[in-house]
């Protein structure tokens, strides 16, 4: 398939690279970016120096392409989405613009989250992938909820490494005040709420933290059961949800140095780490996901979701595991 990324100069954009570029099935024709057409695209992201002959071009004129990976900010894609549906037979977003299936062409998209919508991303062609924090938060919730085991408000503590801001600097994302900081940036009202209420069939009460890392995305969750619950049922739960997943790995050990999810051993890989555990007397869930927000919560989650859509295999282009130590 030839596939063009739109927006390929940010970090989420030279993911996609990576990834499309290691595809057995993926042929990567174009590569936008209004800053630096012309450049390789190795001078921008060296990890790919040794694709010399790949050149970023203007977004303007578009080469007829199978699919179309878009990583434009907020409202760019709507703007020209006429334009972009003509050059590509298959459209995968991963900004915000079509995420809602109540707001403007959302209705076209399928969500690009494999492990709550595979079904309906089997022959999509219209794939809009979640927010990073939100992927997290619903893999974690939803399959508890879906099994009657919360009730009331999910409580969502989510914390960010500094790559989620994007690759365009601004004052809060200038080293010297975000090398050592835990800001709280989102107290209460954060936009990823609804977007949680909508994956996983409960309200999201969510707060966000800036924390120092570059890569990274780690959603405490702390649900109310109806009654109280032992860790065999929250198991259970878990394991009929995802026992066949190729990119949901179950992390809730009793002892041993890394007993549930931590974000440093999943740079780089699609995977989500996902454990949990209970209050003694039943009454409180904590549910901890981890993944990487360049991967599993964007441009991983892309490629998976385009595998499945095609019909490939699912792990096909995204069999790196991650890093340790890193």
């Amino acid at each position: 398939m030839k596939a063009t990324v739109l927006g390929a100069a940010g970090y989420v954009g030279g993911e996609l690279l990576r990834l499309a570029l290691g595809h057995p099935e993926l042929d990567v024709v174009q590569a936008t970016s209004r800053r630096h057409a012309g450049r390789p695209v190795g001078l921008v992201h060296p990890h790919l120096r040794h694709h010399a002959g790949l050149l970023f071009t203007e977004p303007d004129t578009l080469e007829p392409v199978d699919v179309l990976f878009s990583a434009l900010p907020r409202g760019e894609l709507a703007r020209v989405h006429d334009r972009i549906t003509s050059a590509a037979r298959t459209v995968v977003d991963l900004g915000p613009d079509f995420r809602d299936p109540e707001g403007p062409g959302g209705a076209h998209y399928v969500t690009g989250l494999p492990e709550l919508y595979r079904s309906a991303l089997a022959g999509a062609t219209r794939i809009s992938v979640p927010g990073c924090m939100a992927t997290a938060a619903a893999v974690a919730i939803r399959p508890l909820a879906a099994a009657g085991l919360t009730r009331d408000d999910a409580v969502v503590d989510a914390r960010t490494g500094s790559s989620g801001a994007g690759a365009e600097p601004s004052p809060a994302t200038h080293h010297p005040e975000r090398q050592h900081a835990m800001r709280i940036y989102k107290a209460t009202g954060h936009r990823h709420e609804r977007e949680i209420a909508r994956l996983c069939g409960v309200r999201a009460r969510m707060t966000v933290t800036a924390v120092p890392l570059v890569r990274g995305v780690q959603v405490v969750a702390h649900l109310r059961p109806p009654r109280p619950v032992a860790r065999a049922e929250v198991w259970s739960a878990f394991r009929d949800a995802y026992a066949d997943e190729p990119f949901v790995r179950l992390v809730a050990h009793r002892s041993g140095l890394h007993r549930l999810p931590d974000p440093q051993f999943l740079c780089g890989g699609n995977f989500v780490d996902l454990g949990f555990d209970v209050d003694d007397d039943g009454l409180r869930v904590v549910v901890v996901a981890a993944l990487d927000n360049l991967v599993k919560g964007a441009a991983g989650g892309a490629v998976q979701s385009l595998n499945v859509a095609q019909g490939f295999e699912e792990r096909t282009g995204l069999e790196f595991p991650g890093l340790h130590p890193v």
